[in-house]
């Protein structure tokens, strides 16, 4: 039951992911700078989509006889239609944000892992098209390609869609612009912490 509620939830979020693709807003990328990623996969969706409307079309043309079992099918090839443009609509609102104290890793609608800037040991550029999905490694490809690595000093602990937690030390991903997602990345891990506040130990009066 809890594996079926988080993929009615995922759903959702795919679903409320066009309404922002439509109106043109990001969700969640307020106080940091935004890396987008999900150009890679564009050609990938616009043909996951042209399958579907095939397939509704040819399906459509065999079940002529049986208008209900057809109008069924047709209503199913619809919303699958509706998540896989949901999934690209999650990819472009959704994108990686670094903030001054953590990166946020997202990968559509069911990824959003957090990293404390504190905890990144090195990050590098680094383009790769096969992962073997090695114990303590996260790979969000794109287009079945990383171009970001990020190893880990502490593991960070990732959810998977379906509740599944587990510990990772390197994540690699995908960021169009990965050389100035690694310069902003190292130079905020390198920047000196925040000096304390003159006089806020003081007490009152004194």
């Amino acid at each position: 039951m809890r594996a079926v509620l988080a993929l009615v939830r995922h759903e959702l979020r795919l679903l409320a992911c066009i309404g922002l693709w439509v109106a043109r807003r990001r969700q969640g990328v307020r106080g940091g700078v935004a890396f987008p990623y999900a150009r890679g996969q564009g050609a990938m969706m616009l043909g996951f989509g042209f399958v579907i409307v095939i397939e509704s079309v040819m399906m459509s043309l065999l079940l002529r006889g049986h208008p209900v079992v057809r109008g069924v099918w047709f209503a199913m090839d619809v919303y699958t239609l509706l998540l896989v443009l949901g999934m690209h609509a999650a990819s472009v609102v959704r994108p990686h944000v670094l903030m001054p104290d953590a990166l946020r890793v997202r990968r559509a609608a069911h990824v959003d892992l957090r990293i404390p800037v504190a905890t990144v040991a090195r990050v590098r550029r680094e383009l790769r098209t096969t992962h073997a999905g090695a114990e303590g490694e996260l790979d969000l490809a794109v287009g079945a390609q990383t171009t970001v690595t990020v190893e880990l000093a502490e593991p960070v602990v990732h959810a998977g869609l379906l509740g599944r937690r587990r510990e990772v030390r390197v994540v690699r991903f995908h960021a169009e612009d990965a050389d100035g997602l690694v310069t902003a990345l190292t130079r905020a891990r390198n920047a000196p912490p925040p000096s304390p506040v003159r006089g806020a130990g003081a007490e009152p009066g004194r």
